[in-house]
């Protein structure tokens, strides 16, 4: 096919200044030929389609031509036309203008730096944010890299990370045309995961595991696999484990290590079970726990590997539920606790509650969170105490509390937030953390507040971008047995 020029006419639109060539596509700058101003700028990518070129060309395509149409949110760009693949192939969408997080992290190796950790940290986390939304939208991406992640200006809520290139990706809603044309691993060598290798499609967590090969990298300058060219070289990664990237940076964080080891874990089922549950992590390095995983400073040694090698000889691989579907049995659960002037029957009926829904969903992560009104505790009997030391009270507290819960297989973690304004803390946490359920009770700053703040429960459950328990206190037995005996 002729590939179009600059000043060229398609379809109402005019071609523009190429900005991209790559081995796949070239992507021009475009806007409209009749002149009208365009809502947001726009390019036109154009697949390669030569002779002797591959079908799979023209499958990826098809396939981020349909994926683009339904997809939404943030992070991803936003669908404008497509072309005839019969005719001219291409694809108008949103220009988005920012950086490439390959060629950031290229910025840090030309000049012979190592990434700081604060930015490794953050802009993992934006990216967690963005796969958490393609997964919700049961998509899997399955070629996550540097080069397919945009890393857009900066405003008011930090980065934007958008996510580029849809060809190799999953729908579950839809036909999975790769895995129907071809019979072998499809993705990009240094970051595809096991499963994939295998032949498997349609895992959340195999974008997990390139979010962890892509995090090694910006900690490490290094990739934990290298880059195989060979089935067999794939194949490593079914049960080899990658030098520990404090080996290679001691400095490197030893909860940074445990986040990044975890995701690159060979079975599925040991990785996180969510891109919600990886952003927590992030986002909460004080809450995450340390195993051996994270204080490992050397690579494991020969029979280590050798029995992993013959675990992953037999292993069969099982296809996961939908990515939806997934998300929604590992959800992060979230209690909103009082922390002045309560009553034990309050407490006893959230821990109940908490229970009760970590009963039904294996996996959760369990946030315990509570938020301390300032004004209303600088007026306390506390107003001579530090925060430091209102903070360590209260998280002793709830630790105290979650003992009569059973987390065995859940993480939980204790967070103290700062506001006037109780309701609204909550909110942005729960919308913050990609909480799925949030358990509260009527009251939530006590018996004598109950008069100022009976609105926050209401506020929240209005408002909240997840599903809300309110738990109502139990009448007291004494007021139970009065109750009875005006009705008799």
């Amino acid at each position: 096919m002729t590939m179009p020029a600059e000043g060229d006419e398609l379809d109402g639109f005019r071609i523009g200044t190429r900005i991209h060539a790559g081995a796949m596509a070239r992507i021009y700058e475009v806007s409209y030929a009749d002149g009208r101003d365009p809502p947001f700028p726009m390019v036109m990518k154009v697949p390669l389609m030569r002779e002797g070129d591959g079908s799979e060309n023209i499958v990826s395509f098809e396939v981020e031509h349909q994926l683009l149409q339904v997809l939404h949110g943030a992070h991803v760009p936003r669908f404008v036309a497509a072309g005839d693949l019969h005719r001219v192939p291409y694809l108008v969408m949103e220009h988005v203008h920012g950086i490439t997080l390959d060629a950031w992290m290229q910025s840090f190796a030309q000049a012979r730096e190592p990434i700081p950790v604060e930015a490794i940290v953050r802009l993992g986390a934006g990216l967690a944010q963005a796969v958490h939304s393609l997964h919700q939208q049961n998509v899997c991406h399955l070629d996550l890299k540097p080069a397919n992640v945009m890393v857009a200006a900066i405003g008011v809520d930090g980065e934007r990370i958008v996510l580029l290139d849809f060809g190799l990706s999953c729908h579950a809603d839809y036909p999975d045309l790769l895995a129907e044309e071809f019979r072998k691993a499809v993705g990009s060598p240094t970051w595809i995961a096991p499963e994939q290798v295998v032949g498997m499609r349609g895992d959340l967590r195999s974008d997990i595991f390139a979010i962890g090969v892509i995090l090694y990298e910006m900690a490490t300058g290094e990739t934990p696999f290298g880059s195989p060219t060979t089935t067999g070289g794939l194949r490593q990664r079914l049960w080899a484990s990658p030098k520990p990237p404090r080996a290679w940076r001691p400095e490197v964080p030893e909860w940074l290590q445990e986040v990044i080891l975890r995701c690159l874990e060979p079975q599925a089922s040991q990785r996180y079970p969510s891109a919600a549950h990886l952003m927590f992590d992030l986002r909460n390095p004080g809450q995450v726990i340390v195993t051996e995983r994270g204080k490992r400073i050397r690579g494991k040694g020969f029979w280590w590997h050798f029995k992993r090698w013959l675990r992953a000889a037999g292993m069969q691989y099982e296809p996961s539920p939908l990515p939806s579907q997934q998300i929604s049995e590992v959800p992060i659960v979230m209690v909103a606790v009082p922390n002045y002037d309560v009553s034990d029957v309050t407490m006893y009926a959230l821990r109940q509650a908490t229970a009760r829904s970590l009963g039904t969903r294996p996996g959760a992560q369990l946030a315990v969170v509570t938020v301390v009104n300032t004004g209303f505790m600088a007026g306390s009997e506390h107003k001579d105490r530090s925060e430091t030391w209102l903070q360590r009270q209260h998280l002793a507290g709830f630790r105290k509390w979650a003992d009569g819960l059973d987390l065995s297989g859940h993480q939980v973690s204790y967070h103290v937030i700062e506001s006037n304004d109780v309701a609204n803390a909550l909110l942005r946490y729960a919308e913050g953390n990609n909480v799925s359920l949030i358990i509260m009770g009527a009251a939530t700053h006590g018996l004598s507040m109950q008069r100022f703040v009976a609105t926050v429960p209401i506020k929240v459950a209005m408002h909240a971008p997840c599903t809300v328990v309110l738990v109502k206190e139990p009448m007291p037995f004494e007021q139970l047995v009065a109750s009875v005996d005006e009705e008799n």
